[in-house]
């Protein structure tokens, strides 16, 4: 017997400067879990996660991806994505959520937490911490979407993806690509993420001798989540970018939150949806929710 698939809705969401945030609501009922993904992904990356969870959930395009505007000022830190993922909550949801948010989701959902604590119970932190070395797998993902930026088909697109070694299995990677990208009027397939335009940009920048590179760590994600009130989960994906190095200095930082660790990639949603989904549930009932 398969799993029932909830009823769910797209939400379009018009914020204050014009630009309009999308969202998936998965249920019924009113959410009290909201979800954000990583850098380049788009709210579908959950979807998995969200069917083994069982449960009424909100899950958010973050500006500059899936169908939300991207921004004009090219400002993609976690606290300019927190002040317009506040907004759409307020309009969406009517009590304070478990956050659970994967790599910049994460750092996105302690900024968040740190600025408006009414609409955060619990904080779930998916494989990023502000301190893990970005000369590894994030250095990898700038690559990956450093260029080209079109291409003449998504089969093209999985072939790369999996030769970079983002893919699992190719209907997966397939699934993953057909959501992450938009056919143009001349037939030619783009991201639909603002991540791969602005990595092409910093990398022939950075090739032309300025330095630049496009990076949304800082410190400011250390103080974010000294102050977040809200009890904090980090979840390390065994195979993902956080080391036991980086999980140590979030504990010693941290010293009441939980770090869990989970044999999966940094997409764990995608590789471990159902161990996540029972991690999230538990947070959910020990919120009382």
């Amino acid at each position: 017997m398969g799993v029932p698939v909830p009823p769910v809705e797209r939400l379009t969401f018009a914020l204050a400067d014009g630009r309009t945030l999308s969202a998936l609501r998965f249920g019924s009922s009113s959410p009290r879990i909201t979800l954000l993904h990583g850098a380049g992904l788009n709210a579908h990356t959950w979807d998995t996660t969200v069917l083994a969870l069982g449960q009424s959930a909100l899950v958010l395009d973050l500006p500059g991806h899936g169908d939300s505007s991207w921004r004009d000022d090219l400002d993609y830190t976690p606290r300019a994505l927190a002040g317009d993922v506040a907004a759409a909550l307020d309009a969406w949801t009517d009590a304070p959520q478990v956050v659970v948010g994967q790599s910049l989701g994460g750092l996105t959902g302690a900024a968040l937490a740190a600025a408006r604590p009414d609409l955060v119970a619990e904080l779930i932190v998916v494989d990023i911490t502000p301190g893990i070395d970005t000369s590894a797998g994030p250095a990898a993902l700038r690559e990956f979407y450093a260029g080209p930026t079109d291409f003449a088909s998504r089969d093209e697109l999985v072939d790369r993806a999996i030769a970079f070694g983002f893919g699992g299995a190719r209907p997966d990677t397939e699934r993953g690509v057909f959501h992450n990208t938009r056919i143009r009027a001349d037939g030619r397939v783009e991201w639909k993420h603002h991540f791969a335009h602005l990595a092409a940009q910093a990398l022939a920048a950075h090739h032309a001798g300025d330095g630049a590179t496009p990076s949304v760590l800082s410190a400011a994600g250390w103080d974010d989540l000294t102050t977040t009130a809200a009890p904090i989960t980090l979840v390390r994906a065994l195979h993902g970018f956080v080391s036991s190095a980086d999980a140590e200095e979030f504990a010693r930082r941290l010293p009441d939150a939980r770090v869990v660790v989970l044999d999966a990639t940094h997409n764990a949603q995608e590789t471990a949806p159902a161990p996540l989904a029972e991690l999230i549930a538990s947070a959910h009932a020990s919120a009382g929710m």
